[in-house]
């Protein structure tokens, strides 16, 4: 699992790096077709491979009757996909259909934390690990976060390369630590900017994974007596 996870970093955060010189060769929308077709194999891979084996190795502890474990696992998991599903906004720009842009902006979630992704993978390492409590689920998500925060440092260093002062200045505005900026008096937050119709799908994800997680298990347990 750490070489899967190693690798995926190595050429998630590679490909990235290379965009803009990719993007001047080969063009925007040709580079995040490039980009997918390397990126999105490999996540699968990764979490295929973490849903047979999650709960291989020692296990650490044993929560899952614990009166209350699995509502706060589900609250927080929900919470994880709010943060995580901004990137997914700009659907058309992800599917190369209209050109994909680098923006800079810190309005909605973004007031919140500058890299929502990073906070929406911990908080959902932390619910899965406490949920499973394997030494392999432990492993998966002290991988993922450790890619995450190089990942913050890896965005702003190519954001500050793409906008310079601009960036500086919408980095003092904003925090890495969820609500920093906000408790700092550097930003305010406006529930209004989070009324947008795209969240629906995100409440919706989130229903059809908390519907689809019994039939997973279901087989799960057909492949284990085959």
């Amino acid at each position: 699992m750490g070489s899967l996870l190693l690798g995926f970093a190595i050429a998630h955060s590679g490909l990235a790096a290379l965009r803009p010189w990719g993007e001047q060769r080969i063009g925007a929308r040709l580079y995040r077709v490039l980009f997918a077709l390397v990126s999105l194999p490999l996540a699968i891979v990764l979490i295929i491979y973490f849903i047979n084996h999650r709960y291989d190795g020692g296990q650490l502890w044993q929560v899952q009757g614990t009166p209350g474990v699995q509502a706060v696992v589900w609250v927080l998991s929900a919470i994880s996909f709010l943060f995580l599903y901004p990137a997914t906004f700009n659907l058309l720009e992800i599917a190369a259909i209209q050109k994909p842009e680098v923006h800079l902006f810190e309005t909605g979630i973004i007031r919140i934390t500058r890299h929502p992704q990073m906070v929406g993978q911990v908080i959902w390492c932390i619910a899965h690990t406490l949920w499973i409590g394997t030494t392999f689920t432990l492993l998966t998500s002290v991988g993922l976060i450790l890619h995450h925060l190089f990942a913050v440092w890896h965005g702003d260093r190519r954001m500050l390369a793409r906008y310079g002062e601009a960036f500086e200045v919408a980095k003092v505005r904003t925090s890495v630590i969820p609500f920093l900026a906000i408790l700092q008096g550097r930003q305010t937050i406006k529930w209004e900017e989070f009324l947008r119709p795209a969240y629906l799908g995100v409440i919706g994800f989130i229903w059809l994974l908390w519907w689809g997680h019994p039939f997973l298990g279901f087989a799960e347990k057909v492949i284990s007596n085959k």
